[in-house]
């Protein structure tokens, strides 16, 4: 699975907008809409904050691992 897809899937599983997402990286809406849809690229720094808010690896959200 793409990043970007499991980025959405995360967010989607927790019931959490885009916006709500986005403030939590300081982006806009806009702006986290982006990263998911591919025409922006996900940080590092905002990689980070992803993993500890769903308390999940990178290595799941890159796809490196199937499990959280």
């Amino acid at each position: 699975m793409d990043y970007r897809a499991r980025l959405r899937a995360l967010r989607e599983d927790r019931d959490l907008t885009q916006t709500e997402i986005g403030k939590l990286l300081n982006k806009s809406q806009q702006g986290y809409s982006h990263i998911e849809e591919g025409r922006a690229e996900l940080k590092i720094d905002d990689l980070a904050k992803l993993c500890r808010f769903y308390q999940v690896s990178a290595d799941y959200i890159i796809g490196l691992k199937d499990e959280p």
